[in-house]
């Protein structure tokens, strides 16, 4: 379809994510399949089919990874090990791509205000119960602005950016 509209892209914005909250011995296994497929492949795959258009037009690539790439979570393993390769991944990328002037920047949100907690299960998760959460408009907006400024990464909120912090001074007992 890119190429169909005249072959240029200037921007890549990766936002999709899946995940089911509770213990992953409980998950059913096509569940946790959906969750890689989506997170992981899809993500991954899209981008390596247009980064030659990237490429060409020197464009930016931004991708949806999450707090939770910063330190276990459990009752969310699969979620957070596909957001910390979301994370891993652009970090990596940006390095490679910076030669050909592609920018990627990796968004990493804490808990807003989305369907997502309804489709994992966990409305009522300490988590988000009773928590003020930013609007989606509000975390799109930071990220859009990091990837125009060519950031690598944006943590949106200053309580997220304190715990993603922490996470990489913690002990793995503490995490």
């Amino acid at each position: 379809a890119v190429q169909a509209a005249g072959g240029r892209l200037d921007v890549l914005i990766n936002n999709a994510g899946a995940g089911d909250f509770g213990l992953f011995a409980d998950t059913p296994a096509d569940k946790l399949a959906h969750t890689l497929q989506l997170d992981v492949v899809a993500l991954t795959l899209l981008t390596r089919r247009l980064l030659p258009l990237l490429v060409a037009a020197r464009g930016h690539i931004l991708n949806l990874a999450s707090t939770a790439a910063f330190q276990p979570t459990p009752y969310l393993a699969v979620y957070g090990a596909a957001k910390a390769y979301v994370r891993s991944l652009s970090l990596a990328l940006a390095e490679e791509l910076r030669p050909h002037g592609v920018t990627v920047t990796a968004l990493c949100p804490g808990p807003t205000q989305t369907g997502f907690f309804d489709h994992a299960r966990m409305h009522q998760s300490a988590l988000v119960k009773g928590q003020r959460l930013p609007t989606p408009e509000a975390v799109a907006a930071a990220g859009f602005a990091a990837m125009q400024r060519g950031d690598l990464s944006e943590v949106h909120g200053w309580r997220n950016r304190l715990m993603a912090f922490g996470a990489r001074m913690a002990p793995n007992r503490l995490l």
